[in-house]
């Protein structure tokens, strides 16, 4: 039988860490390949499943491997609450570069320009995901694949494109760049094969990406309120595309858990 902390430990260098139960709920849900993934309590993590996750409870009993705390504790930069953690192998970069540049795309791609908060990284891409975006690109430093970006994306990577490009990589569409001076959005139907561009957190759109863009947008603002949070940005540019006849926008059932 594998020992699973020997095959952790010879793979995390250049797997994806899937950081608490939720993360490994929806990679494994996604289609993600994860090699090893272990439970402090195995029996209360598939009991988690039953609850919330049914669609991959087998999956994830085939899985887990339950190890002690101060092993698990080892293995993660920092415990989640449900004391469950993974590894998976990242999407190959050609599958994720040839996704974008299929044309023509039924969604926008998310671009994130120069961000700097992997928090808010990782939030976006947890909306991406579940809008159907065909996925997040970021310009600049930021690793959007990042444990922290993971975790905050609820191991969401797995259902959308994500990629780190140059402004000059960007895939092909009209670019709808969000700015302050932009045109009002509510004036505006967003096509499915929009790029949707956001500047950073802190300074805004950079030079070239400003340069880039066919449309500068803005979304509404009260006088006096300097900015919205960048996830809070996407999640209503996303929505506005999703109800102005986005292909995914039609009403319907919740989403799964």
């Amino acid at each position: 039988m594998t020992d699973p902390v020997r095959d952790w430990h010879r793979r995390a260098g250049t797997s994806v860490l899937l950081d608490g139960f939720h993360a490994l709920k929806h990679a494994v849900r996604f289609g993600a390949e994860v090699p090893v993934a272990v439970a402090v309590d195995r029996r209360a993590a598939l009991a988690l499943a039953d609850e919330l996750a049914p669609d991959v409870r087998d999956a994830l009993e085939a899985l887990l491997t339950e190890v002690d705390r101060e092993t698990y504790a080892s293995l993660v930069p920092r415990p989640h609450p449900t004391a469950v953690a993974a590894l998976a192998v990242r999407p190959s970069r050609e599958a994720g570069l040839g996704a974008l540049a299929r044309t023509p795309r039924g969604a926008p791609v998310v671009v994130l320009d120069q961000p700097r908060n992997l928090g808010n990284a990782g939030a976006v891409i947890r909306l991406a995901a579940g809008f159907g975006a065909t996925g997040v690109v970021t310009t600049g430093t930021l690793d959007p694949w990042h444990p922290t970006v993971v975790r905050g994306g609820a191991g969401l990577h797995f259902a959308t494109v994500v990629e780190r490009l140059t402004v000059d990589e960007l895939p092909h569409g009209p670019l709808f760049a969000l700015d302050p001076e932009g045109e009002d959005i509510r004036g505006l139907k967003l096509p499915d094969d929009a790029v949707l561009a956001f500047g950073s957190e802190r300074s805004g759109l950079s030079d070239g990406l400003r340069a880039r863009a066919d449309h500068l947008v803005a979304l509404p603002m009260r006088p006096q309120v300097s900015s919205y949070n960048l996830a809070t940005s996407v999640a209503m540019t996303l929505y506005h595309w999703s109800v102005t006849g986005g292909a995914w926008g039609a009403p319907g059932g919740a989403p799964a858990s």
